[in-house]
């Protein structure tokens, strides 16, 4: 067994960690919270989506499908179709967070992608915990924080597209889907999605191409394999 002074740094290393992702990661909620305003969103309406969504990829997608004309509806679908690997990660940690009552809910609005890796990537069960619960946290705190201050800033600008803001959904959402691009699969399954949302862009209305691309996306990734890798180290009886 791990000796508690080593378990006590290990868990301190665990949470340094967590905040680091969390800061990096948060520093993203500066540009949605801006290119929400740019694209037509409320100061509130744009906070409201990092506390209530709190999904990154998913927020982008909304915005810049009701910020280049689409329906609200086909934003929200979009945004669901995209967010819809977070009930997966669900099913991957629920074995040993264990988490009951009220604090499901809330272990499952920070069910993201960082607070997954992180989890995942510690070698026994109550270090992928404070993992998955420090990291977060973390990202929502920061995430939000930058939302608002994002937001503010932008609204009190006259014309935010004298600034580039209405051109820079797409860059944005990319940065955050570039660093998931780790396997062949998901290179290909990306390229290919891109290539049928430009497709049909110019054919049906704005959204739609979004949608049809993250479907297909998701029906191509499903089959494959996780690797072993993704399995937390559980520890064995005289573990040190």
């Amino acid at each position: 067994m791990t000796p508690p002074d080593d378990h006590q740094q290990l868990s301190a290393r665990v949470r340094r960690q967590a905040w680091g992702v969390g800061v990096a990661v948060g520093a993203y909620g500066l540009g949605f919270g801006a290119l929400a305003v740019a694209n037509g969103f409320t100061v509130l309406q744009a906070v409201a989506l990092s506390s209530l969504v709190f999904t990154g990829a998913s927020q982008f997608a909304l915005i810049g499908v009701v910020g280049a004309g689409g329906a609200a509806a086909s934003g929200v679908v979009a945004a669901l179709v995209v967010g819809a690997r977070n009930a997966f990660y669900g099913l991957r940690l629920a074995p040993f967070l264990e988490v009951r009552g009220g604090r499901r809910l809330i272990a499952a609005q920070l069910t993201i992608d960082e607070s997954t890796a992180v989890a995942i990537g510690q070698r026994s069960t109550p270090l992928a915990r404070t993992g998955f619960w420090t990291t977060g946290i973390a990202v929502f705190v920061c995430w939000n924080i930058a939302t608002v201050v994002g937001a503010i800033a932008v609204d009190q600008v006259s014309d935010p597209q004298v600034i580039g803001l209405d051109a820079a959904v797409g860059a944005a959402f990319l940065a955050l889907l570039w660093p998931q691009l780790t396997t062949k699969t998901a290179r290909s399954v990306a390229g290919g999605s891109a290539v049928l949302a430009l497709v049909l862009t110019p054919l049906i209305p704005p959204g739609l191409p979004v949608i049809a691309a993250a479907a297909v996306g998701l029906a191509f990734a499903w089959p494959e394999p996780r690797p072993a890798s993704t399995e937390p180290h559980q520890p064995e009886v005289g573990d040190e």
